[in-house]
């Protein structure tokens, strides 16, 4: 077997354990949690590294199609990534809110003027968080929609794929491991929206017919793209955001300025039960901002590494 071949099998491999990896993450947890979204972008950033270092291998000549070709898929990335830090920082912005709600509602104990400014904390907490979903589909029609991420394209002929050494099949790949783990990413963090292909991903069977250079990846990906489905279709119908955490909280803040609007300020259900759903709101409102703040960090040091990876491969061609 050749160098080049060799390590071309090797990407494929990386990517099938990767994503089989993801796969079985899911399986366990049985929702889209923020941290099922820390490993997608873990996998996401690892994918891109192992694809630079590849290119060194594979003796690539420089100035051709190969390098314009990676180019233009690493900015469709910077792009999404730039979305999803925006996705982020609205996100940060509504556990604030709910912050202060939960310690609204944690030190007003039947105090008329307390209780008050409880009720406003609530309904500003449910304000913050209309307005995240609102700004979030406006940013889906107008950032993400155009980027046109998917992850079901029609396999290339084989020829095309072992161009450049098989770089063409490599990166072919690449973007699609990379756009579905972006799309999976914006669901959870900015905005699912109806007809995104939740419900219409490929078999695996299809899949494996269909991939004749590498049936490990593609079956490993069709998996996944059906338990991301599922999850997606059990989730909502309703076009927002999808991470477990975030609708956890949503739902419990509804619920309870529900029940004390009816209760005329008071929680119906009584004091103690009271506590105790105000307690579970601090801890949801914890979980989304420790790992919202983790996938920020994530996303910053990403884009340091598309630079990088960037510009490594110039460096490159430069030099031969």
């Amino acid at each position: 077997m050749k160098p080049a071949s060799s390590s071309v099998n090797g990407f494929y491999a990386f990517l099938a354990h990767g994503v089989d990896e993801l796969e079985r993450a899911l399986a366990s947890n049985a929702s889209v949690s923020v941290q099922f979204l820390q490993r997608c972008l873990a996998l996401l950033r690892s994918v891109h590294v192992q694809l630079v270092g590849l290119v060194q291998k594979l003796h690539l000549p420089p100035g051709e199609k190969w390098l314009d070709e990676y180019m233009d898929e690493s900015s469709r990335i910077w792009e999404a990534c730039h979305v999803l830090k925006l996705g982020v920082v609205g996100m940060e912005s509504y556990c604030t809110a709910g912050a202060d709600m939960v310690a609204a509602l944690e030190r007003h104990h039947g105090n008329p003027q307390l209780l008050r400014q409880a009720m406003r904390a609530v309904s500003a907490c449910r304000r913050a968080a209309v307005g995240l979903e609102e700004e979030n589909r406006v940013l889906t029609e107008t950032r993400i929609l155009p980027l046109a991420l998917r992850f079901d394209e029609k396999v290339p002929s084989e020829s095309k794929l072992n161009g450049f050494n098989g770089f063409r099949g490599v990166l072919h790949a690449m973007r699609n491991v990379s756009a579905f783990l972006l799309t999976v990413l914006l669901w959870g963090l900015v905005c699912w929206w109806p007809g995104c292909s939740s419900s219409r991903t490929t078999s695996a069977a299809a899949a494996m017919e269909s991939c004749f250079f590498e049936p490990g990846y593609m079956f490993s990906i069709a998996r996944l793209q059906q338990r991301v489905a599922g999850e997606v279709d059990g989730a909502s119908r309703r076009p927002g955001i999808l991470a477990y955490e975030f609708r956890r909280a949503r739902a419990g803040a509804e619920d309870l300025r529900e029940e004390m609007e009816r209760g005329g300020g008071r929680c119906e259900s009584g004091r103690e039960e009271m506590q105790e759903r105000v307690k579970s709101l601090r801890v949801w409102f914890a979980l989304l901002r420790s790992g919202t703040e983790n996938i920020a960090g994530q996303l910053d040091d990403f884009l340091d590494e598309i630079v990088e990876g960037r510009k490594k491969l110039l460096d490159i061609c430069s030099h031969r």
